[in-house]
This record gives structure tokens, C-alpha cells and sequence, in this order.
């Protein structure tokens, strides 16, 4: 009899199992519109990018995918919402490498964001690019350096944000190169890039999409690179590790969602971006826009979270780096 019961008990758990799954199953895609949330403006890096995966996601899931722009606090603003939100896999969030990586050792946050968003897969990587307008007169990173030493505390550096990886790029070279250039935060790359373009402030750590058309027209002189190879869209310019050995300051974007969100609508998700990531005409769309497709699993992309979150902490505590 004690047999029978707990095979019965078993046959019940399974079948309560295999519905759960069904029924998330059919939750997918959601039924209302996908909400892609981004923290920035539009019109830069992050929102070109999102713009770019959200179609296509859009057209293989059958259901509309639409780019929700939440700019302010670096970023910050819409890590919270989404954190704190709705968590039936209907909002994806756009994250970044400053509300996910460097702000929690900024501010005192609302949200853990190695806690309350799940990782879903990396979206796409790429250095910043250090420019300056053509007006400023300024041709390399030496003559930028050489410029800040003469006159400490007179150049300043446009960034997306207190906390952004623009901010801690402009930060970290201040360290390297033993200058003293002021940091402006802007919210988002295209209020930056105008006032870079207006020759209003110095320089900016900009990313590339943003930056590559003014480059090319001349209207931005670009300094250097800050990652550890030069891009294959920006070949003739330096990387700034090739003057300060190790400098590295990528930037990344990643998906991710509210913690609540059920396991399996986090790995269907990661499936269905992945895809996207993968399609070459994906990949090819964001490389003209200086970005690189850089799909992830969900396990490979929490560890690198961490180990960010680890690396800018110490960066900033050895500064004494403040987001004013």
C-alpha cells in the first residue's frame, strides 16, 4: 500500500511538473508586445544596437519587439524598473557595464544587480574610441597627454553617464598617463557627442557607432582606442594600451531580466537572442556600426558580470573614484 502511495505521489508531481512546463511553454512568446528596455537616448550606441537585434527578434519570435528608450542616472534608471518590474518574460533589458558592473560601488542602489536580474546572454562588446573635434587642433593621444600635463584640471572628457565605462575609461587614464582632465557626464552618447561636435568639451569616450560618421567626415579627430586590439573598422588608430601597456576599457551591452522571471522563459529567451546574434546579417548590420555580436550562455555571461563587478570595485576604491 506505502508502494502504491508513493508511486501515485510521484506520477502526481510529474504531472504537475510537465503542466508547469506546458504551461510556459504557451507563455512564450508573450502574449502583449515585447518591451525591450534601453538606458540611454536614442540615437546612441546602445539604442542603434537594440534597434538592430529587436527587429529581427521580432520577426522570428511572430510578435512585436519594441525598443523602450529610459534615459538618466547613467543607465540606472531603467536597471531599476526592469529589476523591480513585471517578470512574466514580456521586458528584456538592454543592460550595460555601468549599472551591472560599476555603479553598485558608486551608490547605494535600489536593486543588486547580481541578484535581482537574471542573465539571459551577452549582446555585443567593443572599445570606446577617444576623440576630439577637428577645431581643438589636437592630431594624437601623445599631443592630448602632453596638452593635459601643461595645463592640469583645464581638458575635460564627455562620458554617457557618472559610472559609465566611458567615465571609468577617462578615469583610468588619468591614472596611467599621471594627467588631470575633468570628467563631464552627460545622459547618453548623443547629448555628449553634439556638445564634443560643438567643441563645447575637450574630448569623449565615445562608441564607436556614434562617433565612426564624424570620423569620417572629418568633423572628430580620433585619438585612440580602448580596447587591447585596434577594430577592423578603425585600423589606423592606436590602441591607448599600445603608449599604456594593459589599458583596457571595453564596453558591453547584455540582456537580462527580472530575477522573477521563471527559468524556463530565461532560457528560451537566450535561445531566440542567440539566434539573432548568430544571423550574419545581424552580425554584419552591427559591425558597420563598430560593434561585435557576442553571444553568450546565461551561465558564461553571470560569470563575467561578477568578474566585472570585481574588477571596476577595485579600480574605483584604489582611486578614490566618486560618480560627481
Amino acid at each position: 500500500m506505502q508502494k502504491r502511495t508513493l508511486i501515485v505521489a510521484g506520477a502526481l508531481a510529474t504531472g504537475v511538473f510537465l503542466a508547469t512546463g506546458s504551461v510556459h511553454a504557451q507563455d512564450f512568446p508573450p502574449k502583449k508586445p515585447v518591451t525591450m528596455v534601453v538606458g540611454f537616448a536614442a540615437g546612441g550606441s546602445a539604442d542603434i544596437a537594440a534597434r538592430v537585434i529587436a527587429k529581427k527578434l521580432g520577426e522570428n519570435i511572430g510578435q512585436s519587439v519594441v525598443v523602450e528608450n529610459k534615459p538618466g542616472a547613467g543607465g540606472n534608471l531603467a536597471h531599476t524598473q526592469v529589476a523591480n518590474g513585471v517578470s512574466d518574460g514580456s521586458v528584456l533589458l538592454f543592460g550595460s557595464i555601468g549599472p551591472l558592473s560599476i555603479a553598485p560601488h558608486f551608490m547605494k542602489l535600489s536593486y543588486d544587480p547580481l541578484k535581482d536580474l537574471a542573465p539571459i546572454t551577452m549582446g555585443v562588446s567593443f572599445p570606446n574610441v577617444l576623440v576630439v573635434p577637428a577645431a581643438s587642433g589636437i592630431k594624437t593621444l601623445g599631443e592630448f597627454v602632453a596638452k593635459a600635463k601643461r595645463e592640469p584640471g583645464k581638458l575635460d572628457f564627455a562620458s554617457t553617464g557618472p559610472g559609465s565605462a566611458a567615465h571609468l575609461a577617462g578615469e583610468l587614464l588619468n591614472d596611467v598617463a599621471k594627467i588631470d582632465t575633468l570628467h563631464v557626464p552627460y545622459k547618453g552618447g548623443a547629448p555628449a557627442l553634439q556638445d564634443v561636435l560643438g567643441n563645447r568639451v575637450t574630448s569623449f569616450y565615445a562608441a564607436p557607432p556614434t562617433a565612426l560618421p564624424h570620423i569620417e567626415s572629418g568633423k572628430l579627430i580620433p585619438l585612440a582606442t580602448t580596447g587591447l586590439a585596434r577594430p577592423a573598422y578603425l585600423p589606423n588608430v592606436p590602441t591607448v594600451a599600445e603608449t599604456f601597456p594593459g589599458f583596457n576599457a571595453t564596453n558591453w551591452y547584455a540582456f537580462v531580466a527580472s530575477a522573477k522571471t521563471p527559468k524556463p522563459l530565461l532560457d528560451r529567451w537566450n535561445t531566440e537572442i542567440v539566434k539573432v546574434l548568430n544571423t550574419p546579417e545581424v552580425r554584419e548590420n552591427l559591425l558597420k556600426h563598430g560593434q561585435t555580436a557576442a553571444p553568450s550562455s546565461r551561465e558564461e555571461l553571470g560569470k563575467f558580470i561578477a568578474a566585472e563587478n570585481t574588477k571596476w570595485g577595485r579600480i574605483i576604491r584604489e582611486r578614490k573614484i566618486t560618480a560627481d
